[in-house]
């Protein structure tokens, strides 16, 4: 199913909102739901291997099934730099919003995906996910190790989003 009108996405971590902000629904095909939103952060966040900044745009696919988000970066003028995974509970969707449940890990691959970095495993680890919920957390690291493998593959990301 394909639509277009305004949906909150919400990202929560530790039973926290950690941001909400409102985004176009591209399309929902029942499993996955795509949403484009502007950056939705106060300034500019500099990685060190990517900026996001305001004017940015970001492409955000959500799965019912699936332990991560991946968010396609593109500047305002369109051009791609790289995609931003978070490794998070299956999406929940409602009427009313897309609820996204953030498990510190993330991956990101830059545009041409010779980059593919590993981020926040020490978050993950003090997080306390791994005693509290082994089972989430065993989960996610999957998820994370599968996103990993898949970004060094020759199709990459996108091969994830078709």
């Amino acid at each position: 199913m394909t639509t277009s009108r305004t949906i909150p996405v919400t990202l929560t971590k530790a039973g926290r909102t950690k941001i909400r902000y409102p985004a176009e629904l591209l399309a929902d095909t029942g499993d996955r739901v795509t949403v484009r939103a502007p950056w939705a952060a106060e300034g500019v966040r500099d990685f060190g291997f990517v900026r996001f900044e305001p004017g940015d745009v970001f492409t955000e696919h959500f799965w019912r099934s699936r332990w991560y988000a991946i968010k396609e970066v593109r500047t305002g003028g369109g051009v791609l730099k790289g995609w931003y995974c978070d490794i998070t509970r299956p999406t929940v969707v409602a009427e009313d919003g897309i609820l996204v449940e953030d498990l510190d890990l993330d991956l990101w691959v830059s545009a041409d995906g010779a980059t593919v970095i590993r981020l926040d495993e020490d978050e993950f680890a003090a997080s306390g996910l791994p005693e509290t919920d082994p089972a989430a957390a065993a989960a996610a690291l999957a998820a994370l190790i599968a996103l990993d493998e898949q970004a060094r593959t020759p199709a990459g990301l996108p091969a994830l989003l078709g």
